[in-house]
C-alpha cells in the first residue's frame, strides 16, 4: 500500500545531497512548474501540431495550448482532490498533500514535452523506420532493450528523457525536477521490452536505474512481469514494471478531458462539424433539464456567434467531466493506493457521461483524425520524419564518410552524437530529431535534400 507522505517529497533528482539556497517563498513544486514554463523544449511546443495543421487565420490547438489548459485541469483535479483527502484525514493537514494540484498541473505541463514533431505520425515514423525501413538492419548491432526502445518510440518514454537523462555537458538529472514531479508524468511505468502489443512504455534502457531510484524513494511497487504482462510480485526478467503514482491518474484525466473536448471545438471551427453535431454532442453530457438551462443561459447571456455557443457548453462539459473524475478517483482511491486499480478514471465516470465521451471518441475517430487536412499533415509529416531519420541514422552508423561528418557537424553539442558508442549515437540523433518543431524539421528536410539553400 503507497501512502502519501511518502508520494510527496521535495527531494530534487541531481542534488539528493545539497542544501539549496532559497531567494523566495516558492515551493519546490512551484519551482518544478517555473522551471518547465521556461523551458526552451516546453516554447518550442507552441509549433508542434497537436491535431490539426499549424494555424493560419483559423487558431486550432498545438500542443502548447493544449499542454497549458491540460494543466489547468489537472490544477483543479488536484486541488479537489486534496480538499477531500484533508477532509476525511486530518493526518494530512501538515505534510505535502495541499501541494497536490500544483504537482499534477506542472506534470500536465510536461506531459507532451517528448512528443517528436507531426503528432503520432512523428512517432510512427520513428518506430517505422527500424521495424519496416532503411535502420532495419541495425537490429544486429544494438542490445535487446535498445532495439525495443527505439522500435516502441513513445513521447511518454521521451518526456521522462528529457526531463530526467543527463546529456553531454548538462549536469546530472536532467532539468533536476523533484521526484515527485518526476513520477506523476510517468503514464506507463514498465520497460519497452514488457510493453506488449500496445507499445506503450514509460522510460528507456538509459532512464530505467533513474526511475528505479525514484520509485524505491517514493514506495511504489514493483510487478512481476510475464510474457509482457505486469501481474504482481518479484522481477525474474531483464527490465522492470511498476504500479503507477497515483497523481498520474490525474494527469491522465485531465489529458482525456481537454483532448477530447477541445478536438470537437476545432472540428466546429474547422468546419468538419456542423454546429447541430457540435451542440448535440457536448449537450450529451447533461440531462435534459440542464440542457434546457445551459440553452436559456446562452439567449440570457446575447450569445448569438456559434463559436461562442460551441466555448460556452465545451466550458460547461469540462467543469462536469472534472467534478466526474475526481468522484471517480475518491471513489477508487484503495485500489489506486494499492497499485491495484486497472483503466483510467475516464473509464469510472458515470454511464451517461461516459456514453457521451464514447461518442466524442467516435465521432473523432471517424470525421476527424481521418478527415482530409488531417490526413495531409500525418502523409506529410512521415515522409519528412523518415527522410530525417534516414540521413541522420546513416551518418551515424558510418561516421567516418564526408557527408556524415558534414551531417552530424549541425548538430548541436548537447547531443552527444560524435559518441564512440554506437546506440549513444542512435538515441542522440531520435533525441535531435523529436526535439524538433514542424517547422524546423521542415526546413532541415529542405536543405538536405537540396529544396531549398540558405540566401546571404
Amino acid at each position: 500500500m503507497m501512502n502519501w507522505k511518502q508520494l510527496l517529497t521535495n527531494k530534487r533528482l541531481g542534488q539528493e545531497h545539497r542544501h539549496n539556497e532559497r531567494h523566495d517563498d516558492r515551493t519546490e513544486f512551484k519551482r518544478d512548474y517555473d522551471r518547465l514554463i521556461f523551458s526552451a523544449p516546453f516554447r518550442r511546443l507552441q509549433n508542434k501540431t497537436q491535431v490539426f495543421p499549424l494555424p493560419g487565420s483559423i487558431f486550432v490547438h498545438n500542443r502548447l495550448t493544449h499542454s497549458l489548459e491540460v494543466a489547468s485541469v489537472g490544477m483543479s483535479l488536484g486541488n479537489d482532490v486534496a480538499r477531500q483527502i484533508l477532509a476525511k484525514n486530518n493526518d494530512f493537514i501538515d505534510t505535502m498533500l495541499p501541494e497536490i494540484g500544483t504537482i499534477v498541473s506542472t506534470a500536465c505541463l510536461a506531459h507532451d514535452m517528448g512528443n517528436p514533431p507531426f503528432g503520432h505520425s512523428g512517432e510512427k515514423a520513428i518506430q517505422a523506420f527500424f521495424t519496416e525501413g532503411k535502420g532495419a538492419h541495425l537490429q544486429e548491432r544494438v542490445s535487446p532493450e535498445t532495439w525495443a526502445d527505439i522500435t516502441h518510440f513513445e513521447g511518454n518514454a521521451n518526456a521522462f528523457r528529457l526531463l530526467a537523462h543527463r546529456y553531454k555537458g548538462r549536469r546530472e538529472g536532467g532539468f533536476v525536477m523533484t521526484y515527485t514531479t518526476l513520477a506523476s508524468i510517468v503514464k506507463y511505468p514498465i520497460s519497452s521490452t514488457f510493453a506488449g502489443k500496445k507499445g506503450k512504455f514509460g522510460f528507456f534502457k538509459e532512464e530505467l536505474p533513474i526511475y528505479r531510484k525514484i520509485a524505491s524513494e517514493l514506495g511504489i511497487p514493483q510487478l512481476q512481469v510475464n510474457n509482457g504482462t505486469a501481474t504482481g510480485g518479484s522481477m525474474t526478467v531483464e527490465g522492470a514494471a511498476y504500479a503507477r503514482h497515483p497523481l498520474v491518474y490525474l494527469v491522465e484525466a485531465a489529458d482525456d478531458i481537454c483532448y477530447e473536448v477541445m478536438d470537437i471545438e476545432d472540428a466546429h471551427k474547422l468546419k468538419i462539424l456542423s454546429f447541430e453535431e457540435t451542440s448535440e454532442l457536448l449537450l450529451g453530457f447533461f440531462d435534459s433539464n440542464t440542457q434546457a438551462r445551459i440553452r436559456q443561459r446562452i439567449i440570457d447571456e446575447g450569445i448569438t456567434d456559434d463559436n461562442e455557443k460551441v466555448v460556452y457548453m465545451r466550458a460547461r462539459v469540462i467543469g462536469l467531466l472534472e467534478k466526474c473524475c475526481v468522484d471517480a478517483f475518491m471513489a477508487n482511491e484503495k485500489e489506486i493506493m494499492e497499485g491495484s486499480f486497472k483503466g483510467s478514471l475516464i473509464d469510472e465516470i458515470a454511464k451517461k457521461q461516459r456514453l457521451a465521451y464514447g461518442k466524442c471518441t467516435e465521432t473523432s475517430r471517424s470525421r476527424i483524425y481521418n478527415s482530409k487536412p488531417v490526413l495531409d499533415v500525418e502523409l506529410s509529416g512521415f515522409k519528412i520524419m523518415d527522410t530525417l531519420m534516414g540521413a541522420f541514422i546513416e551518418a551515424v552508423t558510418y561516421p567516418d564518410r564526408f557527408y556524415s561528418r558534414q551531417l552530424t557537424g549541425r548538430v548541436g553539442s548537447q547531443y552527444d552524437i560524435n559518441s564512440l558508442d554506437l546506440e549513444t549515437r542512435i538515441m542522440a540523433v531520435i533525441d535531435y530529431i523529436s526535439g524538433m518543431t514542424d517547422v524546423y524539421a521542415l526546413e532541415i528536410y529542405q536543405k538536405i535534400n537540396g529544396i531549398s539553400l540558405p540566401i546571404v
